[in-house]
């Protein structure tokens, strides 16, 4: 919990109120954003995200496994993040457990939705209330046809043979340093370490019975990258006083009466939404949000994928 005067409170509030915050940015300005690639040379992928003060690591694991059988044309995809209690005071004992909890949950809901089997539905995730529902059900233009609800990331390109093998992603998150917004930094690393994920080719024997495992050959030379297309970033939205900001500090955070995360893809597309914070939000407000997080999320897709671009390049060049 961050300790602030009543003074610092009034400064904070009244420099947002006026559209001009502590560090100099407006209201839906984002802090610069840095990545790195490829950092755990034992991962399948990685990457590092700096938003700020805002650390985190994000790894993949690729494992060959058997589909859900309620998904058998699909791929499984897990995700766990852990805050390390030297990131925040408020990351140690249990508090660090229920917000590793928090931020992994979330990210499913955001990522994945209910197609994994991991996440809820959309239904039961939308704030679990029909006027909410039906509120963002007006917004229907943006929802995506090949994901929504549910699943920016296509697990289907994690099948090998239905319903009897495929790709498990074990994706984990390390929150290193937080100075707010780890839940949209968490998002951005895991798209970074999937654009940095080579998954090896696969061959199955053509002579396996249908009714039996197939043999697969798992090839040590040649790799597939993994498709982030279709791969979501988040934009946090936290309303502090009658406005609401995008990228908000630890302190901000600590002004905020509810926040709302909206993940978005390339195309414009909703592939997921979380709210915290106990106070309520109008159906208005919540469709004024959701529009706000759409134009920021392609000012932070376009410098995120630049990020990664230039950290890949970096990369082939040490290699």
């Amino acid at each position: 919990m961050v300790g602030l005067s009543l003074g610092e409170k009034t400064f904070i509030k009244g420099g947002i109120d006026q559209d001009l915050r502590t560090d100099g940015r407006k209201r839906l300005t984002h802090r610069p954003i840095f990545v790195e690639t490829g950092i755990i040379p034992q991962a399948s992928g990685s990457a590092r995200v700096k938003l700020g003060a805002t650390d985190v690591i994000a790894s993949v694991k690729a494992e060959l496994g058997k589909p859900n059988p309620s998904y058998p044309d699909k791929g499984k995809v897990s995700i766990y993040v852990d805050c390390s209690p030297t990131a925040e005071p408020s990351f140690e004992g249990r508090g660090g457990e229920e917000l590793s909890t928090e931020f992994s949950s979330a990210l499913e809901r955001c990522l994945l939705g209910g197609k994994s089997g991991a996440g809820t539905t959309y239904k039961h995730m939308m704030i679990r209330s029909a006027i909410y529902v039906r509120c963002i059900n007006s917004y229907n233009n943006l929802w995506s046809p090949e994901f929504a609800p549910g699943a920016g990331i296509d697990l289907s390109s994690l099948c090998i043979v239905r319903g009897k093998v495929c790709w498990d992603l074990y994706i984990d998150g390390l929150v290193v340093s937080s100075d707010g917004n780890v839940l949209d930094a968490l998002a951005a690393a895991i798209k970074a370490a999937l654009s940095n994920t080579a998954i090896p080719k696969v061959q199955v024997s053509a002579n396996a019975p249908s009714d039996e495992q197939p043999e697969v050959d798992v090839s040590d030379e040649e790799f597939l990258q993994f498709d982030t297309s279709g791969v979501p970033v988040i934009v946090t939205l936290t309303k502090v006083g009658r406005h609401y900001i995008v990228d908000a500090t630890t302190e901000e955070e600590s002004q905020m009466s509810s926040a709302v995360s909206v993940s978005i893809n390339r195309q414009g597309r909703i592939c997921g939404l979380t709210k915290r914070g106990g106070a309520g939000l109008h159906p208005t407000v919540i469709l004024d949000m959701v529009s706000a997080a759409k134009h920021v999320s392609e000012q932070l897709m376009n410098k995120l994928d630049s990020e990664i671009a230039a950290a890949e390049a970096c990369d082939e060049m040490e290699s």
